[in-house]
């Protein structure tokens, strides 16, 4: 049976823990025994209980970076583009050459030819690798340690750093501005992977080959290789091929090699580098390196007589301008190969004649007066002009006395009196002051058997190996066989009746078909000389030598015809200089 629970409020509230509301409660009694703080966990502990987490959220976040870094590289490799070349880059000059093929000058704001890589020869390209970049065949088109050290040195403020590749080099010359930051370096990276990758690398060591500066004003191979031997790429041999590509890291202290002694001991220990490097690489044999010797470099800075052929290049110049319908600074940056008919071995020598004439040296004179020569010589009946000396100075005076000194005729043309001779002979009869370049012209026709050839300076003008133009010579007949009989027989009766002192060579010919004929002449007599003509011919040459004075005219930069100093007589000078350089021409005619 249920028993009901007894009531039992009342024994609550007696019960000791009951609170009475009218009495404030007791203080607890202090502990003896209080709770100790919870220990704090160990870092190293805690690290290696959270090791995992955080392992975890880092590869999280390298792995962020690492794939926004490709992104963002894979997004700039494609929104960079190839720039083109610089303008400067690709401008070439034009060259100009004798009629053997020897370098005479060039023209142009940059001394730069393109050629191809076929005409560079593979042991040149060889030492060019081998000096500068020798992964180039096998690299991507970047150097990752290279561009480390340049990324550190701009971070820290360190000397500039190089080791690029041959790429990186091409497109830091040709196609980007010489800036140094990393933007740049940047950007030189990205160009030079996507060419890497779409160019061959045949075409990247092209263009780096024709725009590599080698110092001496040459940008490209082969201006350097004209430069510094004389020669063109084709032509280089092992020795000079390894120079050049050792010359390349410092173009603008090795420049004066052969010339300084340092220098060239300096770019020999390098020279030997690269020849050990190609051997070791297969690039060339064992035999061809020990037969390598150190080559002879032309001299620089070039000698004075390199100013005086700028007469020459100049008539030529305008020749080749007007033959090929452009202008002449359209011809200074075309890249043409202009071949001229000019002996450079007999204008050098005649530089070296004509300078102690008439007893001193060409130049200022007393009272002012300026004294002149000018030389002239012509292929009879073809109208080559080989010779053409227009002055002893082109930078104290460009104007050449050769092809426009107007030089009073005098008695020069009198072998002509008795005979009229058309076309541009009857023409020069009429002129008071003919220039040498044409009383040449006429004396040369004399020696063609009456055949006159207009003369010409350029025979054939070639860009990137074609042939562009090539000269025809223009003739007419001017005397028959009769008048040239006649007009030889006035220059002989002039020649005997000449003093013995400038009757300095034979009067016949080897062969006895024409006489070898010096007549001398000019305008004035005695004391009062003022201008002398000394001609030479046989069939085989005509030759010229005039000598004149003049002084300031009244107006200002005007001259005035001066007499020629009398001490030695100026026809002696005149008829004994034209017979040294006559020597001088069959001398190197029997040699050629």
């Amino acid at each position: 049976m249920n028993r009901p629970e007894p009531d039992r409020s009342a024994e609550l509230s007696h019960s000791p823990t009951s609170v009475d509301p009218s009495h404030s409660p007791e203080p607890p009694a202090p502990s003896g025994n209080p709770t100790p703080p919870t220990p704090r966990v160990p870092l190293h502990l805690r690290l290696r209980r959270n090791r995992g987490r955080l392992l975890r959220r880092s590869l999280a976040a390298l792995l962020v970076l690492v794939v926004t870094l490709c992104t963002a590289a894979v997004v700039a490799y494609r929104m960079t583009d190839i720039p083109e070349p610089h303008p400067e880059t690709v401008t070439q000059s034009t060259v100009f050459v004798d009629d053997k093929g020897s370098y005479l000058g060039r023209r142009g704001p940059v001394d730069r030819q393109e050629v191809a890589l076929s005409q560079v020869p593979r042991y040149v390209q060889d030492a060019v690798i081998a000096a500068e970049n020798r992964t180039f065949r096998t690299d991507d088109g970047v150097s990752p340690r290279a561009i480390a050290r340049a990324v550190l040195a701009s971070l820290t403020g360190g000397e500039r750093q190089g080791g690029s590749t041959i790429t990186q080099q091409y497109v830091k010359n040709a196609l980007l501005s010489p800036e140094q930051s990393l933007s740049r370096k940047a950007r030189e990276a990205l160009i030079a992977i996507k060419l890497d990758r779409t160019r061959s690398k045949d075409t990247i060591l092209e263009g780096y080959l024709n725009t590599v500066y080698f110092g001496r004003g040459s940008a490209g191979i082969e201006a350097a290789s004209r430069n510094y031997f004389g020669v063109d790429t084709r032509q280089l041999t092992v020795s000079q091929g390894a120079a050049l590509a050792s010359i390349v890291n410092i173009p603008s202290y090795y420049e004066k090699a052969g010339s300084d002694p340092e220098v060239t001991a300096t770019l020999r220990a390098r020279w030997v580098w690269v020849l050990d490097a190609m051997a070791a690489s297969g690039s060339i044999t064992a035999k061809q390196r020990a037969d390598a010797s150190f080559p002879a470099f032309r001299f620089y800075p070039p000698g004075t007589t390199e100013g005086q052929r700028q007469y020459m290049i100049d008539v030529a110049a305008q020749e080749a301008a007007d033959r090929l319908g452009i202008t002449e600074d359209q011809l200074a940056r075309g890249g043409y190969t202009v071949h001229t008919t000019f002996d450079l071995s007999l204008q050098d020598a005649t530089t070296e004649a004509v300078k102690d004439l008439k007893g001193g040296k060409s130049g200022k004179g007393s009272k002012g007066v300026t004294l002149h020569a000018a030389v002239v010589a012509i292929a009879p009946g073809d109208g080559a002009v080989r010779l053409l000396y227009g002055g002893s100075d082109y930078a104290r005076q460009p104007f050449n006395d050769a092809v426009g000194g107007a030089v009073e005729a005098g008695t020069a043309l009198d072998p002509f009196n008795k005979v009229r001779p058309s076309g541009p002979l009857g023409a020069l009869r009429k002129t008071a002051a003919p220039t040498p370049l044409k009383l040449a012209s006429a004396y040369a026709a004399v020696a063609a058997s009456g055949v006159y050839a207009a003369p010409y300076t350029v025979t054939r003008i070639t860009r990137d190996g074609r042939q562009v133009y090539t000269a025809h010579p223009h003739t007419q007949r001017v005397l028959d066989k009769k008048e040239v009989f006649m007009v030889d027989q006035q220059m002989l009766t002039a020649y005997e009746q000449a003093a013995p002192s400038i009757q300095a060579v034979p009067s016949t010919s080897a062969d006895g078909s024409v006489p070898r004929t010096f007549f001398t002449a000019g305008a004035g007599g005695g004391i009062t000389r003022r201008t002398v003509w000394s001609t030479g011919l046989d069939p085989q040459l005509a030759l010229t030598v005039a000598l004149f004075a003049d002084r300031p005219g009244k107006k200002k930069n005007t001259t005035a015809p001066a007499q020629l100093p009398n001490d030695p007589p100026p026809t002696d000078s005149a008829a004994q200089t034209a017979a040294q350089i006559w020597q001088l021409a069959i001398t190197g005619a029997k040699k050629g």
